[in-house]
């Protein structure tokens, strides 16, 4: 179940040769990865098999299932677990808990948690052919199909949550919209269109009786759609100025993203016209929320809520994986170029400036990460790289994989083989909260289950101890020297309706005042200001840098609030001029009307060259990522032995060069806008 600080404006505040091998010229990062591949099976079900239990419902108006009657024991999964002294652990529900009834405010089990549940025990019987996760995946279906309402005005729709005893709980507390919970689309809805679709094309040969009634229930599913987020399909909000498609599944990329997932398997396993039409235009949806390349905001990613032009989040970002799998079920490439600008433009500046954050909004306002966004990020990258064969999503996702293996903010392995267990997150501080609930286990398994797929990135993925990290640096404005009509401003809530100020707040830089901020060593760097930007505004800040400009932003360079939860929007914005190296020092003052000062809540400075170098496992991994408009020369070293396999990719993951070098200390030439991967 999510439980992620960030959940929209309601829930805001996660190569080279070993031993002697010789590489060929030709030779690819993934095959030279795959060369040393260990052949152990990550992917472990204990955990998740122990979360899972039999539940039989009581009789409920409108709810039902396959073979019920027959049947009367469903597939459930517990929401929680927390550990024990003894290092056991034990099964918790959601919110408080009424021991005389046996009951949650919320429920036991889940609709978020069953569908995904239903979707590793799926994905696991068609990688290994194992009945025990058929026999699993089945019961877990008839459990999903079990929550979802059959008659009435909300038919399709689905109740997010279940007491012990199998009595629904429509209308949990604390309360979650919508309310009751099967009364509109849903995240909830969107997967379980994702269970529901993978599940018809594993059941479509082995139990065509049972393939059928999960397609009658996946049809139901696409009506509830239809009614309520496609009967708008080809209208536009309008947010802050820019047009944002208003035909999203919980006016997110995110959510619509889980449900395209399943109506690409289910579109490929041939079903109906009316799901390959809601395929084509949920996917058309998500793709138009891409934006921003290798310098400018959000630089290349699919941003995942259409009401906010600021954020973007780690958990649920599984947005290129749902276009690049939609590009193929449509034999649609179009849908595939936003997913290579995800997965080649964005992915580099994530990983070598952090990592799957839980929100970045645009700062780091939530640096907390989960296992649901380094899977989100794993996911993408390989389906990128299957859709459009391009290999260097394959050793980007080595890298992201490495996050469950210590290449982290705790610097520890956040999965465990033996156990099957994955803990439920890590804070920004690196302290990991060792919980193993459902979300985390399915999003952990989900990626072992890729992983032992593919052997070349599950390789890479143990190369885990982080070396070097350098990537973007965030100065907060009200940190700096305030003079003239500035000051530090704490508001009564960082929360701006739509984003996230960082720190304790704002810069307000108001005629004659100015901010002085010392700046820390670097080798040249662009300069992204985070501005609240407002229609109307007449503020206008000057940036220098020791005596030289390096541009200026008209703080009222945006549009008008539209259907945007908030006037205005908190955005980076790209100074025209990079930092040359030695700069020490950033000036910055507004000139405006009296009483209109510049709202700064920070500055961002994103190095010409970022890198990521990771060791372990008797290999080195580096990743270097460029924000220049030109070839940037930089040396980086990189531990193992033998040779190391350079290759430079350009913005759109193009290999434009390879090589080979002996020396730990690589010289290296970064494409501009591109990237670079090197594997000893």
């Amino acid at each position: 179940m999510n439980h992620q600080p960030v959940r929209r404006v309601t829930r805001l505040v996660a190569a080279a040769v070993t031993l002697g091998v010789v590489m060929s010229a030709s030779t690819t990062l993934a095959e030279a990865t795959s060369t040393s591949a260990g052949t152990s099976t990550l992917t472990n079900l204990d955990h998740l098999d122990w979360l899972s239990v039999p539940v039989t419902p009581p009789a409920q108006e409108g709810h039902t299932t396959y073979r019920l009657a027959e049947e009367p024991a469903i597939g459930t999964l517990w929401t929680y677990a927390e550990p024990n002294s003894d290092g056991s652990y034990r099964h918790v529900g959601g919110g408080s808990y009424d021991p005389d009834a046996d009951t949650w405010s919320q429920g036991a089990f889940n609709a978020d948690d069953m569908t995904r549940a239903a979707v590793v025990y799926l994905r696991h019987w068609k990688a290994t052919g194992a009945t025990k996760s058929r026999d699993a995946a089945y019961e877990m279906l008839r459990g999903v199909t079990y929550l979802q309402t059959t008659t009435g005005a909300n038919a399709g729709n689905v109740v997010l949550w279940m007491q012990p005893d199998g009595t629904l709980n429509p209308s949990a507390e604390p309360v979650e919209q919508p309310d009751p919970s099967d009364s509109d689309a849903s995240y909830w809805l969107a997967r379980t269109i994702w269970a529901l679709g993978e599940g018809y094309a594993a059941f479509n040969e082995s139990d065509p009786e049972f393939a059928a009634f999960l397609g009658d229930r996946l049809d139901m599913a696409i009506g509830a759609v239809d009614r309520r987020v496609l009967d708008s399909y080809g209208d536009f909000l309008s947010i802050d100025g820019e047009p944002a498609p208003a035909w999203l599944i919980a006016d997110g990329a995110d959510a619509t993203a889980e449900a395209v997932l399943g109506l690409s398997a289910y579109v490929e396993a041939g079903g109906p016209a009316a799901a390959r039409t809601a395929l084509a235009k949920l996917s058309e949806g998500i793709a138009a929320l891409s934006g921003g390349d290798a310098q400018s905001w959000p630089l290349g990613a699919v941003r995942p809520w259409a009401l906010s032009r600021s954020i973007w989040h780690g958990w649920g970002s599984q947005m290129p994986a749902a276009l690049a799998r939609a590009s193929v079920a449509l034999d649609d490439p179009r849908l595939a170029k936003a997913a290579t600008r995800d997965s080649f433009t964005f992915d580099p500046w994530l990983l070598t400036s952090g990592g799957p954050d839980n929100g970045r909004m645009p700062t780091r306002g939530d640096a907390s990460q989960i296992a649901y966004g380094a899977d989100s990020r794993l996911q993408s990258l390989i389906a990128t790289a299957d859709a459009t064969g391009k290999a260097g999503a394959r050793g980007l996702a080595g890298i992201v994989g490495a996050w469950y293996f210590g290449a982290n903010p705790a610097g520890e392995a956040m999965y465990d083989p033996a156990t099957g267990r994955t803990f439920d997150g890590i804070s920004g501080s690196g302290e990991i909260n060792r919980n193993s609930g459902a979300e985390s286990t399915i999003h952990g398994l989900l990626s072992m289950i890729a992983l032992d797929q593919n052997v070349d990135v599950a390789a890479m993925a143990r190369t885990a101890e982080i070396v070097q990290r350098e990537g973007t640096v965030t100065l907060q404005a009200e940190d700096g020297a305030l003079a003239g009509g500035a000051s530090a401003v704490v508001p009564p809530s960082l929360w701006t309706g739509e984003s996230l100020f960082g720190g304790s707040g704002y810069a307000a830089i108001g005629p004659q005042g100015s901010a002085t901020l010392n700046l820390p060593a670097h080798n040249g760097a662009r300069v992204l200001p985070v501005f609240e930007l407002s229609p109307g505004s007449k503020a206008v800040t000057t940036f220098r840098a020791n005596g030289r400009e390096l541009g200026a932003v008209a703080s009222g360079d945006i549009g008008e609030q539209g259907d945007s939860p908030a006037p205005g929007a908190l955005l980076p914005v790209s100074l025209s001029q990079p930092l040359r190296g030695g700069a020490t020092q950033l000036t910055i003052t507004t000139s405006t009307g009296a009483g209109d000062p510049a709202v700064l809540d920070a500055v961002m400075l994103e190095p010409l060259v970022s890198r990521l170098v990771l060791s372990g496992d008797g290999h080195g991994t580096a990743l270097l990522r460029s924000a220049s408009d030109s070839v940037e020369r930089v040396q980086v070293g990189v531990s193992g032995r033998g040779q190391a396999l350079v290759q430079a990719y350009d913005g759109s993951g193009r290999l434009v060069d390879r090589w080979q070098s002996s020396k730990a200390t690589v010289s290296v030439a970064v494409p501009a806008g591109g990237f670079v991967l090197i594997r000893r």
